[in-house]
């Protein structure tokens, strides 16, 4: 499935979990996975906690400290910052289905990961059954 997303911040975690999840009960699949893919080179695709939105805002505070938006980066466009977050975070990830629904932990959240907005976006969701 396909999904459009419009970003607001610079960078920003977007908690994608509810059209995840919507996905999986479209489909059907009582058991399989459900992978979620970002085909982008400036965001990407991270599960964390989604109970404390501070657990958010300090992701992006520590990802900043370490890797900031300004530096002595080559990349002409000036944002290698974001290119590196990506990376780290991942374009992807792969959550269990169980009995028609994710998998997830109490506190768990699939968040979608910006870091060069704001941006229209997209991320596929692909379900695959046993």
């Amino acid at each position: 499935m396909h999904h459009n997303i419009r970003t607001t911040k610079a960078q920003q975690f977007i908690d994608i979990t509810n059209k995840v999840a919507n996905d999986v009960i479209n489909s059907n699949i009582r058991d399989g996975i459900a992978v979620i893919y970002v085909p982008h080179t400036t965001a990407g695709v991270t599960i964390n906690e989604n109970a404390d939105p501070d657990v958010v805002r300090d992701m992006i505070y520590a990802l900043d400290k370490t890797y900031p938006v300004y530096g002595e980066y080559l990349h002409f466009e000036g944002n290698s910052h974001a290119h590196i977050k990506a990376s780290l975070m991942g374009s992807s990830c792969t959550v269990i289905i169980q009995d028609g629904k994710l998998l997830l932990g109490t506190w768990q959240g699939i968040y979608f990961c910006e870091f060069d907005g704001p941006r229209n976006r997209e991320f596929y969701v692909k379900i695959i059954g046993e």
